[in-house]
């Protein structure tokens, strides 16, 4: 039985359509990073969605001005994005030692090998579009593990990259194709899907009030749904909550060890959904979308252009962007009025889009408190406690994203786990 608080499935995961519109309230885009994320799509008869060729073209802000990051070599030495200096240093990447802290941040590990412009305009921006945290303090070996281990394992990004291209993959493994996704019609259609192939039968939302019990090998678990009392019975139990609701769903666990799982940060993240008019755009913006570095001091994160990615996503005169405010850089933003909020959209899209708010046709607006967990250096320990408690109570999986990564890839890898383990 699959436990929902909501009055659906998918979490954050949802799309609207509305005159013609297709939006998502939550993630916009995935990257097929594991076989297991390809394998779920074949399990549920479904075809993902690839992004456009013109999604590979990525927009970074400097004083002002769109650059694209450079994707070959005569694009790399002449954009400004990056200083001569340290556009010299990089062919000396492959030669530099390896680092030997295993706590060192994410900023550190790249200004260290590839030089402080890079973390500025390259690194920054890019940690910003996936955890909306701040690179001086994630973790390289919790918050990217696979470029944490390059580094171990070959001694070197680039020469790292280079020999894992080179080694030999399985046709399972081909099916990680790096490749960024959507499904057809938005993420939608992938959650209803998969809720099809649950079984609705087998889902309870509008589940309130949870808490569990345990009793030697058992485990009770307490509800309300729709002013009814119930509990269940059951041998194992899988969370994918939140860290700040444990405490109150498993009163039974140690309270020390609920304190350490609950230090996890959440960025706070608000989205913004705008239509706007297609003639309003340029076309240098025909693009995956635009990070804005933290050095540029803006009031938005980035934007994506959905519509530029997928097909259907607006009606053929109009196109969609993905707005973001908040995360790391601006905790506070999460309580702005909305009347703020779309005053500041508005001048943005005007002065680093050149939008006229005429052109704007809709703008709907989706806070997340805790929109993505930051694994910063509590998290060993966190991870650890996680382990500790799942050892002295089995049948108690802990899961979700507050450990084994925050992607959508990875929270499908780490479903695929369990359900081989539990089996």
């Amino acid at each position: 039985m699959v436990l929902e608080k909501n009055d659906r499935i998918g979490g954050a995961m949802c799309s609207h359509a509305e005159d013609g519109f297709v939006y998502e309230e939550g993630p916009n885009t995935g990257s097929m990073s594991n076989p297991e994320l390809a394998e779920l799509f074949e399990l549920l008869d479904l075809e993902p969605e690839n992004a456009k060729r013109s999604a590979e073209k990525r927009l970074i802000l400097k004083n002002k001005k769109w650059y694209p990051l450079p994707g070959e070599a005569f694009s790399f030495f002449m954009t400004p994005l990056f200083s001569l200096s340290d556009k010299l240093k990089i062919p000396f990447e492959p030669f530099r030692k390896k680092g030997n802290n295993p706590d060192e941040s994410i900023a550190e590990m790249a200004s260290r090998r590839i030089g402080q412009s890079f973390v500025d305009y390259a690194v920054n921006p890019f940690i910003s579009g996936i955890y909306a945290g701040d690179p001086e303090k994630l973790v390289t070996r919790y918050a990217l593990p696979k470029l944490y281990n390059l580094e171990q394992q070959y001694g070197s990004f680039i020469g790292g990259a280079f020999k894992k291209s080179q080694e030999p993959k399985t046709e399972r493994d081909k099916k990680a194709s790096k490749k960024v996704f959507s499904a057809y019609g938005g993420f939608s259609t992938l959650i209803n899907r998969l809720g099809e192939k649950i079984g609705y039968e087998n889902i309870m939302c509008n589940a309130l009030s949870i808490q569990v019990e345990k009793s030697q090998d058992r485990y009770y678990v307490n509800l309300l749904h729709n002013g009814k009392s119930f509990r269940l019975e059951s041998q194992q139990v899988i969370s994918t909550v939140g860290s700040y609701s444990l405490p109150e769903i498993f009163p039974f666990i140690d309270p020390q060890d609920m304190d350490i799982i609950t230090e996890l940060r959440y960025a706070k993240i608000i989205q913004i959904a705008v239509g706007v008019e297609r003639k309003a755009v340029s076309d240098d913006f025909i693009s995956f979308g635009g990070l804005i570095p933290q050095k540029e001091d803006r009031r938005i994160l980035g934007a994506l252009l959905p519509s530029f990615c997928f097909e259907g996503r607006a009606p053929e005169e109009y196109t969609t962007f993905a707005i973001y405010m908040g995360g790391m850089r601006h905790p506070e933003y999460i309580d702005m009025p909305d009347k703020e909020i779309e005053k500041i959209i508005k001048e943005e899209l005007d002065e680093l889009f050149h939008i006229p708010e005429s052109s704007i046709c809709f703008m709907k607006i989706y806070r997340h408190p805790y929109a993505i967990p930051q694994y910063e250096k509590s998290s060993g320990k966190r991870f650890e406690i996680v382990e500790k408690i799942e050892q002295e109570n089995p049948g108690l999986i802990i899961a979700g994203n507050l450990r084994n990564g925050i992607g959508i890839a990875d929270r499908v890898k780490q479903a695929f786990t369990i359900a081989e383990n539990i089996q």
